[in-house]
């Protein structure tokens, strides 16, 4: 199956994980982080769901899968130990369905991803193998460190002021694109954020007084 890749605005839309365990807990965190309003079904539940749910970040129905459950949720989860509950679930949901460990029943897959603040870099093999997206984000993760969230920041009112200051669009282009150069990446990488940001500014300081 071709999958096709896209980042989803999860907040305030409701979201089902059936399951309780360690699986279903990292499913769950992802899609609180996301704003999801995520409901969990399962007789017991792991110690960090449970404290979730003391927060007031899920809702728990301490009971097994029910057929009508998933809803009108928008994303439903499937995380149980039963591949018959697993299937059932699968067959009841009306829009996105993720099943764990059988990606064939449903209708997406959720890839690794490295996260860096603002910045996020998914990786999937079509479900063919979750230990080879688990090694190739490892490997992303060596690349990306935390210095790029922080740059990914300090753009942000770069852009700003060079939309302000620099009248000329071509050199205002050159600008922009100059940001993301290799040589800025390996900066980053060698010495850090701050000689990077150095760099920068001296750069637009130059553009803004010709």
């Amino acid at each position: 199956m071709k999958y096709y890749p896209a980042f989803m605005d999860l907040k305030d839309r409701k979201a089902v994980v059936v399951g309780g365990g360690r699986v279903a807990e990292r499913k769950v965190r992802s899609l609180v982080k996301a704003g999801a309003l995520v409901s969990v079904i399962s007789p017991g539940i792991t110690a960090g769901l449970e404290e979730l749910k003391q927060k007031g970040k899920i809702r728990h129905f301490r009971r097994r899968y029910r057929k009508g459950d998933a809803g009108d949720a928008l994303v439903v989860i499937a995380a149980t130990s039963s591949a018959r509950i697993n299937k059932k679930v699968a067959q009841d949901a009306r829009h996105l369905i993720n099943v764990i460990d059988m990606p064939s029943e449903g209708n997406f897959i959720v890839p690794s991803s490295v996260e860096r603040d603002s910045l996020t870099i998914a990786v999937s093999t079509g479900g063919a193998s979750p230990a080879v997206s688990r090694a190739i984000r490892k490997e992303i993760g060596k690349l990306y460190g935390r210095e790029f969230a922080r740059y990914l920041r300090f753009l942000e009112n770069v852009r700003r002021k060079a939309a302000e200051t620099i009248s000329d669009e071509g050199k205002r282009g050159r600008f922009l694109r100059s940001v993301a150069s290799e040589e800025i990446f390996s900066t980053l990488r060698k010495k850090g954020f701050s000689a990077a940001s150095e760099k920068i500014l001296g750069v637009l300081d130059h553009l803004t007084q010709e």
